[in-house]
């Protein structure tokens, strides 16, 4: 199956930097533009490889609050 997901850059320090708006936490960079959305899907396919492995039924949900600005 094929998403399509936002992604968010900007150059910093002369890099090709970058995160996918619709996962936090995925984050990369890049020399270039097209190094950048390489390592990008890299990065979202480790992720997303590291949470499948986690065994699913031993998860449980707590409501907690934060203070937010």
């Amino acid at each position: 199956m094929i998403k399509n997901f936002i992604l968010d850059y900007w150059i910093d320090d002369g890099w090709y930097v970058g995160k996918l708006r619709e996962v936090p936490g995925v984050f990369s960079q890049g020399e270039t533009f097209e190094e950048l959305k390489l390592n990008i899907k890299d990065a979202f396919a480790l992720m997303t490889d590291e949470m499948l492995s986690i065994p699913v039924q031993n998860f449980k949900s707590a409501e907690l609050q934060i203070e937010v600005p």
